[in-house]
């Protein structure tokens, strides 16, 4: 597993947890394509990802900490995180309305050089 892929990724985790939308972006190729875990299917490109994040954070207050790395046979990144999704407060989640939820999931991360071209989200099983 290349250093240079897991330091990336880590830092993804950190900015995502801060709401640091820029410094997320700026690891990501121009044509990135990201799992949408709201409303399923994928986002198109650094700004489609901006706009997303940007709603999801209006609605929840997700963190996300990775737990595992492993490189897999096609090259990519899974990372086994632990997804805990409360509202705006800081108080647990009732009755959503949305994809997001409280679980352990396997992120996959597709790199491009030193940038990420494809997210996609999997059940952890």
């Amino acid at each position: 597993m290349s250093e240079i892929d897991t330091q990336v990724i880590k830092l993804i985790y950190d900015r995502f947890n801060a709401r640091d939308i820029d410094g997320i972006l700026a690891v990501l190729a121009d044509d990135v394509a990201w799992a949408n875990g709201m409303e399923g299917g994928h986002v198109h490109g650094r700004e489609a990802v901006r706009d997303y994040w940007t709603r999801q954070w209006a609605i929840v207050s997700p963190h996300v900490e990775p737990v595992a790395f492993q490189r897999m046979k096609d090259g990519a990144l899974a990372v086994e995180v632990i997804q805990n999704v409360c509202d705006l407060n800081g108080q647990p989640l009732e009755d959503q309305t949305h994809g997001l939820k409280n679980k352990t999931l396997l992120h996959v991360f597709h790199m491009k050089g030193d940038r990420i071209a494809r997210f996609d989200i999997r059940d952890a099983s």
